[in-house]
């Protein structure tokens, strides 16, 4: 009997000694590799002075084809260079000595040298090996302090996208993009950090650990670091052939939303962000811009008529060149007429008179329905910060036909981009909105590193999806028929697609200028079951009139080159 009770002390003793080793070696996990570096900052910060920008912060990757993370916005350590002026005994031995290691400003130097104060800041950033160099040095007056910063490896790359960390006031925070809006979510404190093991260590593992909300660590964004670099080069050599004064794409999953590349010009590097003069390059214009889109609205126009069944492809039409609505007098884009035409001919040789004709079949109140059915009465709820409001208030007139003729063409009316690819999804995807996204998940900062993704619902249905199937098929022949006579066609592919060009109003004049215009264009492939969906503008372009002389040639060849990177298979 003694021996029975023996050996079940010994299983429970052994039980206990388990778990109590398997508890050292989480809560040692945890303290070495989880806050290892933090708590060597601590170490190290005894002997340094510390001050108010040594921070932690979650880190942000971008995501390839195959998986592979790639950090867009980490924290680096390294150092500031201090000045001491009461103590530096030779400002001009140790300006030269210095300048063997960093380039500083002589005058700036100078100036510092000769303030009454104990604290001046010369540089920052500085490497490890330069601040080993400084030290060499060892000159009175003269000394470096460690400090943390926000690093961009990309430089410039997805420069919009990501914003950058820093001073609102005074406190160091997201300022726009991702960083702005994930704020809450990369934001650390440096309370959080798990203090004395052997006090903690029979207690509750996350006893120690703050509560920061429902979800923070690191963020993992849907964009293809190769996709965005291409897509910025193709912008780039858009934008310098044309001297325009900025240029902007999307490239999204037309089926989810998620974005896997997004950019507009011109461009700034986060890492160097207080450099920048001007500061209205900040904000990213794909979200907080809205723009007279044009003739690219047309096809969401005549979807909602065929989704009405007031019109087919094959409804004819006589087009005269021009069209009187309320006294006033609309034309084609070339002054033009074709006699009798149908609506593909009105969609691929992008006929206002036509479109005027298939608004008047629809009436003024289906075409507002439709069209704030497609997003331009609401935001698109994008995870980017200051969404800026659709400029839709001419589709309230009443009464009156003028403002909705002109918006069955793209003028009169201003979406920001990132609502006109959503609408323009709808066409794609069987007729229903998607929730443009660019974050696809987090790796949690908790014990496990656990994986939270984010769920996008798909959206409301706008259009049957036999409405979608047919608005589709004439995009198709747009490309196939009308584009240069079809020479731009991809071999094997379905590409639908459409052109834009519209008039850029003049605010302070009233009107529209007659030399400058915004070009757009939208498609996407395989047509029937696409993959992905590209809009690009080309904002006031110089020397030429027409969208299809500047965006047609950049869209397909990135459409070529997202065929190639994802190896997507032919479709015809």
């Amino acid at each position: 009997m003694s021996g029975n009770i023996s050996r079940k002390r010994i299983a429970v003793l052994s039980v206990a000694v388990v778990l109590f080793a398997g508890i050292c070696v989480v809560r040692l996990f945890f303290l070495q590799i989880i806050h290892g570096d933090a708590y060597q900052n601590d170490a190290e910060e005894q002997y340094v002075e510390t001050d108010h920008d040594i921070f932690d912060r979650g880190s942000i990757f971008f995501e390839t084809k195959d998986d592979t993370l790639i950090s867009a916005g980490t924290v680096t350590t390294g150092y500031r260079l201090i000045m001491n002026p009461k103590k530096l005994v030779d400002p001009e031995g140790a300006y030269e000595k210095l300048s063997t290691v960093l380039t500083l400003d002589h005058e700036e130097f100078v100036e510092h040298a000769s303030k009454e104060t104990t604290y001046r800041e010369l540089a920052n950033k500085i490497s490890e090996s330069d601040k080993e160099k400084i030290d060499q040095l060892a000159l009175p007056g003269i000394s470096t302090l460690r400090y943390k910063w926000r690093l961009y490896p990309g430089g410039t790359l997805a420069s919009h996208l990501l914003g950058f960390v820093g001073y609102k006031g005074d406190v160091l925070t997201g300022r726009y993009g991702v960083e702005q809006y994930y704020n809450e979510t990369l934001a650390r404190s440096e309370d959080a950090l798990y203090i004395n093991f052997f006090a903690e260590i029979f207690t509750r593992l996350d006893s120690a650990r703050q509560d920061k909300g429902d979800v923070h660590g690191d963020i993992i964004l849907t964009i293809d670091p190769v996709v965005q670099a291409q897509l910025e080069k193709t912008l780039e050599l858009v934008g310098d052939t044309w001297s325009s004064d900025s240029v902007g794409a999307v490239i999204m999953d037309p089926r989810t939303g998620a974005i896997v590349a997004i950019a507009n010009t011109p461009s700034f590097d986060p890492n160097t962000y207080e450099s920048v003069d001007n500061i209205d390059i900040f904000p990213n214009a794909i979200t907080e811009k809205v723009f007279e889109m044009g003739s690219v609205i047309k096809p969401l126009v005549l979807a909602s008529a065929l989704d009405t069944g007031v019109i087919t492809p094959t409804t004819e039409y006589y087009d005269s060149g021009s069209i009187v609505v309320e006294d006033k007098e609309i034309f084609n884009f070339d002054l033009k007429g074709r006699g009798q035409v149908t609506m593909q001919d009105v969609l691929g040789e992008s006929l206002n008179t036509g479109m005027v004709f298939a608004q008047g079949k629809l009436g003024n109140e289906n075409l507002r329905n439709y069209l704030y059915g497609f997003g331009f009465n609401t935001k698109t709820g994008v995870d980017l910060p200051n969404e800026s409001r659709n400029l839709v208030d001419n589709l309230e007139v009443k009464g009156r036909r003028l403002e909705y003729a002109t918006a069955s063409f793209g003028q009169g009316i201003a979406i920001t981009p990132i609502t006109a690819v959503r609408a323009f999804s709808a066409l794609a995807n069987g007729g229903y909105l998607v929730t443009p996204h660019v974050v696809s998940y987090v790796i949690k900062d908790d014990v496990l590193g656990s994986r939270e993704d984010f769920v996008f619902e798909k959206g409301t249905q706008v259009i049957k999806p036999e409405t979608s199937e047919t608005i589709t098929s004439m995009l198709v022949k747009n490309v196939d028929e009308y584009y240069n006579e079809g020479k731009h066609k991809i071999t094997h592919y379905s590409v639908a697609a459409k052109t834009g060009t519209a008039q850029i109003p003049n605010k302070e004049a009233g009107g529209y200028y007659d030399n400058q215009h915004l070009h757009t264009f939208f498609g996407y492939f395989p047509a029937y079951n696409p993959r992905f969906i590209i809009f690009l503008y080309n904002y006031n372009p110089k020397g030429v009139k027409y969208s299809s002389q500047t965006l047609l040639n950049p869209f397909m060849d990135t459409a070529k080159f997202l065929i190639s990177y994802y190896d997507i298979p032919p479709d015809r």
